[in-house]
């Protein structure tokens, strides 16, 4: 069995309904439960929900450090290549976008991990558009060699593969995995992905169990906020994160919270997720999920990231740049999207110091001569 059938499941559901039927009690007994359900975790998402914020915050906040301690994993992220043949609508990559397109060869991929490596960094993100031409699992394999000499922790948030290649990947030093939805609207899935490899929902949608299959230790997923109503999008990528951490209990499960920034391109969000809203999305992920990792990125600005601390957050992103090559070369580029937070590592640090949290560069170094074979 897969996800999409649960995913099916509550997509057929009148979820709006469901969100506004949630009443004051069901909200209380959701925050009090030793072990919440998918209804409770629907309960602290809903407008009920809204006036508990607080209570919800106290608990996360004990909840996280429980699980987590006062931590904040650090790692930025590094784009190999802008190249794609998806028309996703909100995405500055888009191949009808017409911007100067950037492939990084092997010694730029080395210029870009020296860069990163002397800022301290031990976590990577490495990134390309679709296009498998430009981007193939061979060139990302060779890429991975590069950068384990640097990085005993690469991650990757690339086009959905196979078992196989991802399998591969592991073995040559990649040890995550970032895969988002978008949206799990699968009425509304084609209307933002026109064309491209990345119009197959189902494909991408088991992308994540696939990577879990083939050996990845973390796998992340999440939804981008704003391309269709948050409340839904959230209660699925919870859903979906408790399917896998129970299915793959040897995997650590995470999900990121982005939501629409300004990219190349003039796509609108369909709706706005305030601060609130992902104050909410977090508490209620939090309590619903209390060993789940949290992603927070520079798409939010220093200050949010700053106050949504106690919250929940175990991850973040510093030193970011979305251009291909943006590390260690100069010049006019077009990156992804925009960011909000432009702080460097050694600032981010710092700042995390001053509240009390103590950031990770590196918590992971493989020794297992075996690691990376599938399960």
């Amino acid at each position: 069995m897969s996800f999409y059938p649960i995913c099916a499941e509550y997509g057929a559901l009148p979820l709006a309904e469901k969100f506004a039927e949630v009443t004051e009690d069901d909200v209380r007994r959701a925050i009090n439960a030793t072990t919440a359900s998918p209804e409770d975790f629907m309960a602290m998402l809903s407008p009920a929900a809204v006036p508990f914020l607080e209570e919800m915050a106290q608990k996360a906040n004990k909840l996280t450090e429980q699980y987590f301690g006062k931590t904040i994993q650090m790692f930025t992220p590094l784009y190999l290549s802008n190249y794609c043949t998806n028309r996703c609508v909100y995405c500055g990559f888009n191949t009808t976008n017409n911007i100067k397109r950037d492939h990084l060869e092997p010694e730029q991929v080395e210029e870009e991990a020296i860069a990163i490596a002397a800022t301290g960094m031990k976590q990577l993100l490495i990134l390309t558009g679709d296009a498998r031409t430009k981007a193939s699992p061979e060139y990302l394999e060779s890429c991975t060699k590069i950068l384990s000499k640097y990085f005993p922790s690469i991650s990757i948030e690339i086009y959905a593969m196979e078992v196989d290649e991802y399998a591969a990947l592991v073995k040559v030093g990649v040890d995550g995995m970032t895969m988002f939805q978008e949206t799990y609207n699968e009425e509304l899935y084609p209307t933002l992905h026109p064309a491209g490899p990345k119009k197959d929902f189902h494909f991408r949608l088991n992308a994540p169990e696939r990577a879990c299959k083939a050996g990845m230790r973390v796998v992340n997923i999440g939804a981008l906020l704003g391309l269709d109503d948050w409340r839904k999008d959230s209660l699925l990528t919870g859903i979906h994160a408790a399917y896998l951490q129970k299915k793959y209990p040897n995997v650590d499960i995470a999900v990121s919270l982005p939501r629409m920034r300004p990219h190349a391109g003039s796509f609108q969000p369909a709706s706005i997720a305030t601060d609130r809203d992902m104050v909410q999305n977090m508490l209620a992920l939090r309590l619903f999920l209390p060993r789940v990792g949290i992603t927070v990125s520079t798409r939010e600005s220093p200050e949010f990231r700053e106050q949504i601390l106690p919250l929940g957050v175990t991850k973040m992103s510093a030193g970011v740049s979305t251009e291909v090559g943006g590390h260690s070369q100069k010049g006019e580029k077009v990156g992804q999207f925009d960011i909000s937070d432009g702080r460097s590592a050694a600032e981010l640090c710092a700042d995390l110091k001053k509240h009390g949290y103590q950031p990770v560069f590196k918590d992971w170094q493989c020794l297992d001569e075996h690691y990376g074979e599938p399960i």
